[in-house]
């Protein structure tokens, strides 16, 4: 991995897909069962329980609504230097996001990612899905976040579901 949301070279996405023993072709979050799926062939290859922003109903409109996006995007890149253990980022917002954004006169936010817990907090685990936690990030365990960045390269896909 590179800097902060540098694309990461094709060689070290191969390598780390050949570590995990499959590279995912599309990624679903399906905020209300708080459900992350990595897809290879559109066949589910694994699940993950997940937490998500302390608003999740709804598309996220504007900065600071704590809400967690819905539609189509894809991973645009990493970071590895994140204050949580590894982040992906998503590419929110689109154009589409920032349209609406502007016509409402407010900031469509930014910074979407999936990511592990927050750094030295690592021992929570799964605990931390009891509630919605994150400022529109989707989160899952340490460990979690370790296997998706694995499977996952730079370019994939992402929807978010209602």
């Amino acid at each position: 991995p590179g800097a902060p949301g540098a694309p990461e070279s094709p060689a070290a996405a191969r390598a780390a897909a050949r570590a995990l023993g499959f590279a995912a072709d599309s990624v679903v979050v399906e905020k209300g069962a708080h459900r992350l799926t990595l897809f290879l062939g559109g066949t589910v290859a694994r699940v993950y329980d997940v937490a998500l922003g302390q608003s999740p109903v709804g598309a996220k409109e504007r900065a600071g609504d704590n809400r967690t996006p819905e539609g189509l995007y894809h991973i645009e890149g990493r970071n590895p230097f994140s204050r949580y253990h590894l982040g992906l980022r998503v590419s929110y917002p689109n154009a589409q996001d920032r349209a609406r954004a502007r016509a409402l006169g407010v900031e469509p936010g930014g910074d979407i990612m999936l990511h592990g817990l927050p750094n030295g907090q690592g021992q929570v685990g799964a605990a931390h899905r009891a509630y919605d936690w994150t400022n529109g990030c989707v989160a899952v365990t340490d460990e979690e976040i370790e296997e998706i960045w694995s499977a996952v390269p730079v370019g994939t896909p992402i929807r978010f579901v209602p």
